[in-house]
């Protein structure tokens, strides 16, 4: 375990859960607890047993089948029930009995909300407060306090605030966490009040900032500024409304920026793996352009950004990705140079030689390319064959004569407008294969599914590996400037062969012509993985 004396306190298996869209199982619960230990969290809030029957059998199911290097789990709870002792309520029974060795209390710090949502008096809450923090204390357990609204209370009724806050920590409580419940504030007046709370009552002080003016990260760190020692987060933001403050982020501002030991060795490289893992899990595309863990993070497009980093990468990038768990890429468009062309082919495993006719010749047919609806930034085996077309070593396994598509659509209940109906699409697909000219027919769900079996059919006994080749995602986009079913289509199809995923683009008419030009160049990126020899008559 960590030295205790900072903590990061992972929510998101409570706080982040409350994101709209994400339902977690136990077994997800269990899966990403796994992961956030991983990445050397301090603790890690598993829910509020007793309160969530998903949540009490997430703790029985932990204590038997997770196995932790750093964290602790941690139980979340709220203060007894006004007017009931500690030792008679169920809810803190439950936090009790939970196996958990640390809970979170949530507690009232704002009088309005004591007054009008618990609907009782400002001393009752107090007690309630002092009452449940030692109760579970003597009980052997560690007790956070989270100060609901505390900022928003502060600013209403200070005094009250700290009587909240020194309440809490002369109970036991070895935590009192400043909750900005509602989102609102900014870092100069989190800055202001952590300091002046830390002054006024010597408590041990923590933070957890929600998002709704997007500074939630700028907050938790302006926190631990004025001397908190201990930031509640979420992994990639989630929460209810707009989120929490990103895990990653206060994290990698408090190691990279701050200086700030806070993980434990080894850990730190792991937080591209961990975000993007728990992005699968809850069911959410991962950001491409979030801070430090985005596939784009470390992603550079513009010419003049890559001449510089041709000479020293960190000329443009605030940190080395390595660190955590990143890369940098190199993003080819019609802003690229010749240093981006250079850069590209290097980690495409291509050398142009310094050829500086050749590299130009690629810049200017990247950005003609471009110019009418290309895209290579996602497609870099697309950008990879025009490579080595400049290179005059063209990838051509195969060469089409035509290919036609047909698609018949017969209602089943009558011409209904909204009503049941089935759809056949057949492709048919004429080619040169090795001197051959060769004929196919398929079936599919679709033109763009047809096309690919027909191209298979008609190839398979050549390219035995076309068998093993798998259409994994394909989309269509509309182009800008482009109006209603004249548009000029762009297409991405993403193929796999078990081992590796590959990406190539199309651009035409219509989507179905777009589609056939991102097929032909995956088929043959494909056969060229496989180190099959180019057909050198084509």
């Amino acid at each position: 375990m960590r030295d205790d004396g900072f903590h990061v306190f992972d929510t998101t298996l409570r706080d982040g859960a409350q994101r709209e869209g994400i339902n977690l199982r136990v077994s997800d619960k269990l899966a990403i607890a796994k992961l956030l230990d991983d990445f050397g969290v301090g603790f890690i809030e598993g829910g509020w047993p007793g309160a969530n029957p998903k949540d009490t059998e997430f703790f029985q199911r932990a204590s038997q089948e997770l196995t932790l290097k750093h964290a602790r789990l941690t139980a979340f709870g709220a203060t007894r029930r006004a007017g009931v002792k500690a030792a008679d309520d169920p809810m803190v029974a439950a936090l009790r009995d939970s196996g958990a060795s640390v809970v979170t209390l949530v507690a009232k710090s704002d009088d309005r909300h004591v007054e009008r949502a618990l609907r009782t008096t400002l001393d009752e809450n107090l007690a309630m407060i002092a009452d449940t923090v030692s109760y579970l204390h003597e009980h052997g357990q560690r007790v956070f306090v989270d100060c609901e609204h505390f900022f928003d209370g502060y600013r209403h009724n200070p005094s009250y605030a700290l009587d909240v806050v020194r309440t809490a920590a002369e109970a036991g409580a070895d935590v009192v966490v400043l909750c900005d419940t509602n989102g609102g504030m900014l870092p100069d007046d989190v800055f202001r009040t952590v300091t002046e709370v830390r002054e006024a009552t010597g408590a041990r002080l923590g933070m957890h900032a929600q998002d709704d003016t997007g500074c939630a990260v700028a907050n938790t760190l302006a926190a631990v500024d004025a001397g908190a020692t201990h930031v509640q987060c979420t992994a990639n933001g989630y929460g209810e409304r707009v989120g929490n403050a990103d895990l990653f982020s206060v994290v990698g501002a408090l190691t990279l920026k701050r200086g700030m030991d806070v993980l434990p060795e080894g850990c730190l490289e792991e937080m591209t793996r961990v975000a993007h893992a728990v992005a699968e899990i809850v069911n959410l595309a991962p950001d491409t352009h979030r801070p430090y863990v985005g596939v784009s993070a470390f992603a550079h497009k513009a010419g003049l950004h890559a001449s510089a980093i041709k000479v020293d990468p960190d000329l443009y990038q605030h940190t080395d990705p390595a660190l955590v768990g990143n890369t940098m890429r190199m993003l080819v468009s019609d802003m690229a140079g010749r240093a981006s062309i250079e850069l590209k082919a290097v980690e495409l495993g291509l050398d142009l030689a310094g050829d500086r006719s050749l590299s130009g010749r690629v810049v200017e047919r990247v950005k003609g390319l471009e110019l009418s609806g290309y895209s290579f930034e996602a497609a870099d085996a697309s950008l990879e064959l025009l490579l080595r077309e400049e290179m005059g070593e063209p990838v051509r396994y195969f060469e089409t004569e035509s290919w036609r598509v047909l698609t018949e659509r017969r209602p089943r209940d009558g011409a209904a407008l909204f009503g049941e109906y089935e759809s056949l699409t057949e492709a048919t697909v004429k080619l040169r294969v090795k001197g051959e000219r060769v004929i196919a027919t398929a079936e599919g769900n679709g033109p763009v599914n047809a096309l690919d079996r027909a191209l298979r059919s008609s190839m398979e006994g050549v390219y035995a590996a076309l068998a093993g080749l798998e259409l994994v995602d394909y989309k269509v986009r509309i182009l800008e400037g482009s109006s209603g079913t004249n548009a000029i289509t762009r297409t991405l199809v993403t193929f796999s062969d078990g081992t590796a995923e590959w990406t190539t683009v199309g651009v035409g008419p219509n989507v179905v012509d777009a589609s056939w030009v991102a097929l032909e160049q995956a088929f043959n990126y494909g056969l060229l993985r496989h180190g099959y020899p180019r057909d050198s008559a084509l």
